[in-house]
């Protein structure tokens, strides 16, 4: 189903991507084609066509994004934080038992890591 969704998805874009390049542009031609007379589609009704058409498709685009998304979204956890396994106590750090506030957060098992007071060097 995702591989079927995925093919739509593609094709979907580069017939996107082929109808924006083709349509006629109005703005400032900034020298592509844009006011010369030859064009490969003229005409009121081309450009009617290919407005409904890049509608269409920018609609398709954002239909199969979103089934895509929850897609990959099923089944997946939804956090990495949430699928972690907890880590060991290292030796000679007492194991947390969950009493206290917040003892089993990351930022809370940091702060038991550091040592009270600084430790300066002694020379020898």
């Amino acid at each position: 189903m995702e591989t079927v969704l995925i093919v739509i998805h593609l094709m979907v874009v580069i017939a996107l991507v082929g109808v924006v390049l083709v349509q006629k542009s109005e703005g400032g031609a900034l020298g592509i084609g844009g006011g010369g007379g030859g064009n490969f589609m003229s005409g009121r009704g081309s450009a009617n066509v290919l407005t409904r058409t890049t509608t269409i498709l920018a609609v398709a685009f954002f239909a199969t994004s979103i089934s895509l998304t929850l897609l990959a979204r099923q089944g997946a956890p939804t956090s990495i934080l949430d699928s972690a396994a907890p880590r060991a106590p290292a030796a000679g750090e007492a194991p947390a038992d969950g009493a206290g506030e917040g003892s089993g957060s990351i930022l809370d098992q940091l702060r038991q890591n550091q040592p009270a007071e600084p430790q300066v060097p002694q020379s020898q």
